[in-house]
């Protein structure tokens, strides 16, 4: 019998779990978002969150159990300098978990894993010579249209 035993297996080894959980956390905190399974990202979220938390008092002791836990010196330190500080006023729920379609070949569920502060720059396409060319020709008639009435 599994009662009360909650931990998400992923048909994996427990150094093999753990590791890819720290791997997705550490690009999780690299790349502000990632684009993982459903099952991948409803166990990450727990460890991210967990992360930020120990981000947020900021001693060298938390740096260390962060260290020790995502085995990447980098990723700890946008994580303290970075992440947590700008997450200092929210008391929880650091992370948000958006469903997408199922993967083509195995019909996996997918999902978006991102910070809930994270809004990604978006891009305005450059304007065109082009179109800068149309629009003093469209107003050019216009002002001579009205310098003669």
């Amino acid at each position: 019998m599994r009662h009360l035993k909650r931990t998400a297996k992923l048909g994996r080894q427990f150094q093999h779990r753990n590791a890819m959980l720290a791997n997705l956390v550490c690009s999780l905190i690299k790349q502000k978002r990632v684009r993982t399974t459903l099952a991948k990202a409803k166990a990450a979220r727990p460890l991210a969150e967990k992360m930020v938390t120990l981000g947020k008092s900021g001693t060298i002791h938390d740096r260390r159990l962060a260290a020790a836990r995502l085995h990447q010196e980098d990723a700890v330190k946008i994580l303290f300098n970075e992440i947590a500080p700008a997450q200092k006023e929210r008391r929880g729920g650091y992370t948000r978990i958006v469903r997408l379609n199922q993967r083509r070949g195995d019909a996996a569920q997918t999902a978006i894993l991102e910070w809930v502060d994270y809004a990604p720059a978006t891009e305005t396409p450059p304007e065109t010579a082009g179109e800068k060319k149309s629009e003093t020709k469209d107003s050019a008639p216009a002002k001579t249209a009205e310098a003669t009435a």
